[in-house]
């Protein structure tokens, strides 16, 4: 299996983009595309097991703080039809990263997150 096929990054990395900045737009509609139906995303407090769990979720939820970074974003794709993305993130005034991670599948209807996790470290220095 070929890794880090640079069109195949290039391709989740625009993915990524996109849905960094439906993200930070709180545009749930947008967000919600990048998810595949059955998708599992754990949050720093939250937990969905599928996408009408996570709709509801996100439209209760706020917009996030602003001024929200990236920092050490990796994407590495295994074949022509697999990646992780994994990022720190962060927000002025606070010393905290938390930690990001998606894993992308290329489905028939296109790249789609199967499965994501956001943590923050109870420790900053981690």
């Amino acid at each position: 299996m070929e890794r880090d096929i640079p069109a195949v990054v290039a391709e989740v990395t625009a993915m990524f983009e996109a849905y960094e900045r439906a993200l930070v737009e709180h545009d749930v509609d947008g967000i919600m595309g990048f998810f595949a139906g059955r998708a599992v995303r754990f949050g720093v407090a939250d937990r969905q097991d599928d996408a009408e769990e996570q709709r509801r979720w996100r439209v209760a939820q706020g917009p996030l703080p602003p001024g929200r970074f990236l920092k050490e974003t990796r994407v590495q794709t295994y074949g022509d039809s697999t990646a992780v993305v994994t990022t720190l993130f962060g927000y002025p005034g606070s010393d905290v990263l938390g930690r990001q991670t998606q894993a992308w599948a290329r489905l028939p209807e296109g790249w789609r997150i199967i499965t994501a996790h956001v943590s923050e470290p109870l420790d900053p220095t981690c």
